[in-house]
Order: C-alpha cells, then sequence, then structure tokens
C-alpha cells in the first residue's frame, strides 16, 4: 500500500482508526434482538494482534489505549479492564513480532491464540473476584473459540485489503534505516 516512512505510518494508522471505528459502529447496532444471541470474535483484538505482529511500528501504544478504552466506554464493559489486559497482550506480542516474523504462520498463530487466551481468562478472572455480572462460562469459551479461529481471516483480509505484511529481515525504509 506504501512505504515504511512516516508518512506511510500515518496512512496505516488512520486506516486502523478507520477499521477499528468501523467494527465499533457495526457492533453497536441492533441487528440481532433478543436473547440467545451466538457470541461473535472480538474482531478488535484481532485485528491490533494482526497489525502489532505485522507491523509493531505502525501502531503506538497511546493509540491502541484510546481505541479499547473508547470501546469499553461504548459496549458499557468495566472501563480500563479489558484496555489494560488489551495493552498488556499486545506489548507482550510487540516483544515476539520480531522473534515471530522468522517463524511459520503456524508459530505466529499459536502464539497469538496463547496471548489472547490469557487475557480472556484474566478477564473472567478479574470480573468473578469482584462479583460483577458477567456471561456464562459457555458463552465466554465460544467467544474465545471464534475469535481464534477467525485470526487466519482477519490476517488474510488485513494483507489483501490494507497491503499490512510483515517486516522482512534486512528491509530498510525510504531514509535507508533499517527496520
Amino acid at each position: 500500500m506504501v512505504e515504511a516512512s512516516p508518512a506511510g505510518r500515518w496512512t496505516y494508522r488512520a486506516v486502523f482508526l478507520g477499521l477499528m471505528a468501523l467494527v465499533i459502529f457495526a457492533k453497536l447496532l441492533p441487528l440481532h434482538p433478543g436473547p440467545g444471541r451466538f457470541p461473535g470474535p472480538d474482531i478488535l483484538i484481532l485485528m491490533a494482534s494482526a497489525w502489532i505482529v505485522r507491523r509493531p511500528d505502525y501502531l503506538p501504544v497511546a493509540l491502541v489505549a484510546a481505541v479499547f478504552f473508547l470501546a469499553d466506554i461504548l459496549f458499557m464493559r468495566p472501563p480500563g479492564l479489558w484496555t489494560a489486559l488489551a495493552i498488556v497482550g499486545l506489548e507482550a506480542l510487540r516483544r515476539r513480532s520480531f522473534a515471530l516474523r522468522d517463524g511459520g504462520f503456524l508459530t505466529e498463530w499459536f502464539t497469538v491464540c496463547t496471548i489472547v487466551t490469557g487475557m480472556f481468562l484474566a478477564n473472567t478472572l478479574v470480573l468473578a473476584v469482584f462479583v460483577v455480572d458477567q456471561p456464562g462460562l459457555g458463552l465466554t469459551l465460544i467467544r474465545l473459540i471464534t475469535t481464534l479461529l477467525v485470526y487466519p481471516i482477519v490476517v488474510v483480509l488485513a494483507a489483501w485489503a490494507v497491503g499490512l505484511r510483515k517486516i522482512v529481515p534486512g528491509e530498510v525504509d525510504r531514509l535507508g534505516r533499517r527496520q
């Protein structure tokens, strides 16, 4: 899509913000009224994970914190809990991103699955400790499983639609700096 210039970074950040806003807007629409709704995947965390693993330099922590805190407020979740877990999980992925670029996709997928599962478990545990009303364990597990299974689709769409690809070893930007 664009080179790794500062303008390219801002372009990717704007695309990320636009896609996150679109997902948040779609989740807020009352398309499935009534009980018995099947819990879908957490597309926000999947998109952020794909972005962090593919191009960690394009997604600053402040942007992630702002998007997830806004999502906490709009989805009426405990403010800051999922944001904090997302920041911890995504920063763990950021630290592993350079090791993941040399591995295959299965290694990346397993790493993302492990971190996202830890985030879901920590969220459930914290909500249980503070006796906050939450969905049943079955619904949480279905949401976790669908989230983990949809990650490859999100990665393919991010590569195809946005041009988000992994940094290759030795890649340089327009100014000649190594990535």
